[in-house]
Formats: C-alpha cells, sequence, structure tokens
C-alpha cells in the first residue's frame, strides 16, 4: 500500500511540475523599446519581432494602442508554429517631453501582451536655419 501511495504522488508531483512549464505560444522578443530623444514632429517606427511557440498556428486578433499618436501595424495571416511575424509601431510626437506609451496585442480570442515604447521628445527651434556664407560666395564665384 506504501508503494501504491508513493507512486500516486510522486506522479502527481510529476504532473504538477509539467503543468507549470506550459508555455505561452506567442513570445514578443522584447517588451519595451526606448527611442531615446526624438525631434517633435518627426514620426518615428519600431518593429517588435513576434515568434509563435506553440504547436498551433497564433492568430493576431488585434494590437491597440493607448492613443492616436501611437500607430501599430501587423499581419493578418496567422503565424505558424515555429515562425515569426513583425509589429511596426510608430510615434508620432505632438508634445514635447517625456513619453511612455502601451500597446495591447490581442491573440487567440482571449490572450493578450503588452509591449511598451517610451523616449523623450525635444521641440525644434522656430525660423529656418542660419545663412550660409559660402554657398553664397560659391553662387558669386560661378557668374
Amino acid at each position: 500500500m506504501t508503494k501504491i501511495f508513493t507512486l500516486l504522488f510522486s506522479l502527481l508531483l510529476l504532473g504538477t511540475a509539467k503543468a507549470q512549464t506550459v508555455t505561452e505560444p506567442l513570445e514578443v522578443k522584447e517588451l519595451e523599446y526606448d527611442f531615446g530623444t526624438i525631434a517633435q514632429g518627426k514620426p518615428v517606427y519600431h518593429y517588435f519581432q513576434v515568434v509563435n511557440k506553440g504547436t498551433t498556428p497564433v492568430k493576431l486578433d488585434n494590437v491597440q494602442a493607448t492613443c492616436g499618436c501611437t500607430t501599430p501595424e501587423w499581419g493578418k495571416e496567422p503565424i505558424a508554429p515555429g515562425a515569426t511575424d513583425k509589429i511596426k509601431v510608430g510615434y508620432n510626437a505632438a508634445a514635447e517631453g517625456p513619453f511612455e506609451k502601451y500597446v495591447t496585442i490581442t491573440y487567440n480570442g482571449n490572450a493578450s501582451k503588452q509591449i511598451k515604447i517610451k523616449g523623450s521628445v525635444w521641440k525644434a527651434p522656430v525660423g529656418s536655419a542660419p545663412a550660409n556664407a559660402s554657398v553664397n560666395f560659391l553662387k558669386q564665384q560661378m557668374q
């Protein structure tokens, strides 16, 4: 009886350990990207790589940003097991200063992951660039 109990207990522990090692099918290679310092009003883009680690295709149902200044683009076809795809996230800064924007990836009907972009926006000086005296000199020499 003790041997049977020990065997059942061992199987129970093995089953519990195996259940804990189940991985999510969608892996995002990086969950956060820092653009550093960017110019105000100049769009920037970053590609987040996603990998299907599961045994069945993964369908990206929606990729939703928290605001209109952040625009995600993604493939509409399912990602085959072992295959990779990319999610393009664009950001167009209207306000200066630091920013953090979140994008939620919804896949296979109800699962989700969140990625983040961040950085700092600087405001370009108002007005045109200063005149280059060398250009005017060269123009006079060519006449």
